[in-house]
């Protein structure tokens, strides 16, 4: 194969699907969302069974368990991946909302209107749902999309991307407003990442390995967060079984996810109480604790915690505990070693709760509520396209709107500027 030429045929194609995806009717959009989630859900048996090429090869390459998890689809997955898309359906279409008008002295009304970005690229790991949930976030957006998954999920994608194509057709829209990168030559995304001509953003899901890559390599802006280094601080005013079960779910729930709890915080002033009980419960739960000198001397049978643990996104059954002195000292150590990506803290306490909101410098910050929460769904976004912790276009679980950008446009009645 020729990649640079597929890749040149690849963009090429997705730019002339963005110039009819931005004007396509909403009613035209969400049939094809529908077909795409009744497909999904009409094809489980194909898809399971190409997904189980993707399992097989990942075992046999001793990928960890956690990687192993975000791959593997199942009928309740799929069916989440339909849900999602039918939840996109019945979201507002973004594209032409007026987010500002204003009419000036000299009789222009300037409209500042909602548009899709164009063309974007999403690259990513592992998990095959992404494919779904970024081609149906892309589409009801107006943009036209290349998806590049990794090699551990190659069939799985295809398969997903199949179902999903028929779905365009079948609406009447454009086949190559959503394509898949059919090939997993590394060149493939060195071609991608330099096509900035035709391609308007790229939004890399991953690793951080992957994202630093891609943020070095790309000539076209990038979206993106690095990693989920995510704390649940328990304040010495927090509600002890509350507090207990925000944090078993925040690690427990999904641990090889971004916005799992990968370092809890516990003021001194609770620890003594708070800390045996959960470290009951995190370590029957399998999780291995890592802990500073101080949770040590409370739990002598836990391992040291290094300086490296504290900025380690783990996306294992692995968990670092400190015991700080202060708000301060957790929202400090936040600030230090956090990742800007979903933090919490679980207080009684109404002015903690609003210091501890004001000053963490995050994507996400929580009250009273698990880390988990962080994603598009929970938010009522439908699916997301991801999680970005950059502060320019977008911060957070991205969206509908976080897919589009915006025009102005001005309406006179003949005025000249003089």
């Amino acid at each position: 194969m020729n990649v640079k030429a597929y890749i040149d045929k690849i963009v090429y194609d997705a730019r002339k699907a963005s110039r009819l995806m931005a004007v396509a009717d909403t009613s035209v959009k969400n049939a094809a969302l529908e077909q795409m989630a009744l497909n999904l859900v009409n094809s489980k048996e194909m898809l399971i069974a190409e997904n189980n090429k993707d399992l097989n090869a990942a075992q046999e390459a001793g990928i960890s368990s956690a990687m192993i998890d975000r791959l593997r689809l199942t009928d309740s997955r799929i069916e989440d991946m339909a849900k999602g898309i039918r939840e996109v359906v019945n979201l507002g279409d973004p594209v032409g909302e007026v987010m500002e008008k204003t009419v000036r002295p000299n009789g222009l009304e300037i409209q500042k209107v909602r548009v899709p970005i164009g063309v974007i690229i999403i690259i990513y790991e592992s998990r095959p749902n992404v494919t779904a949930d970024a081609a149906s976030l892309c589409l009801k957006a107006g943009n036209a999309t290349i998806l590049r998954g990794g090699k551990e999920s190659i069939h799985s994608n295809i398969a997903i991307y199949r179902q999903i194509s028929s779905a365009l057709e079948k609406a009447g829209l454009d086949k190559n407003a959503i394509q898949v990168i059919e090939t997993i030559d590394r060149q493939a995304v060195d071609y991608l990442l330099k096509a900035d001509e035709y391609v308007d953003l790229v939004i890399p899901r991953g690793g951080e390995g992957l994202i630093r890559n891609v943020v070095e390599n790309s000539t076209i802006p990038v979206i993106k967060h690095y990693k989920g280094v995510c704390h649940v601080y328990v304040d010495e005013f927090a509600d002890p079984d509350m507090a207990s079960g925000v944090c078993l779910n925040a690690k427990l729930q999904r641990p090889g996810t971004c916005n799992a709890m990968e370092t809890m915080l516990v003021h001194e002033n609770i620890a003594k109480t708070f800390l045996p009980d959960i470290f009951k419960s995190m370590s029957d739960s399998g999780v291995e604790l890592r802990g500073c000198e101080k949770s040590r001397k409370i739990m002598p049978e836990i391992k040291q915690a290094t300086e490296e643990d504290w900025s380690t996104e783990y996306l294992e059954k692995i968990l670092s505990v400190k015991i700080v002195a202060s708000i301060d000292d957790a929202i400090g150590h936040i600030s230090a070693y956090g990742s800007s990506h979903s933090d919490a803290i679980i207080t009684e306490d109404k002015s903690n709760a609003k210091k501890f909101t004001e000053e963490v410098d995050s994507a996400v910050v929580y009250v009273n509520a698990s880390t988990r929460f962080t994603d598009g769904f929970e938010f009522g976004m439908g699916a997301e396209i991801g999680i970005s912790t950059d502060k320019l276009h977008a911060r957070g679980p991205m969206g509908l709107k976080e897919l589009t950008s915006y025009k102005y446009i001005v309406h006179g009645t003949g005025q000249i500027r003089k």
